[in-house]
């Protein structure tokens, strides 16, 4: 039986892109942002690629994690998302 990879959605996978961008800027690995947010390692990768329904809590560890304004980070998402939307 083959296996069933995650459906991605455009949400997910622009939103995963804009804490990898966040991230790369603040020079931090997945495992040291991990690490201040009280997330695994792999749980942020799989953020990263549009793998993860993010809840409200895991939002705020992110937020905290990377030291930015929570605003920062879903207004970057929104205009990435225009971006996109836009270039297609």
């Amino acid at each position: 039986m083959a296996e069933r990879k995650p459906k991605h959605s455009l949400d997910h996978d622009v939103f995963g892109r804009t804490v990898r961008v966040f991230r790369a800027r603040k020079g931090l690995s997945q495992e040291e942002l991990g690490f201040r947010a009280k997330l695994h390692r792999n749980y942020v990768g799989a953020i990263e690629r549009g793998e993860i329904n993010l809840t409200l809590r895991v939002l705020l560890k992110l937020h905290r994690g990377l030291d930015v304004p929570l605003s920062e980070l879903i207004t970057d998402y929104e205009n990435q998302l225009i971006k996109w939307t836009r270039s297609r």
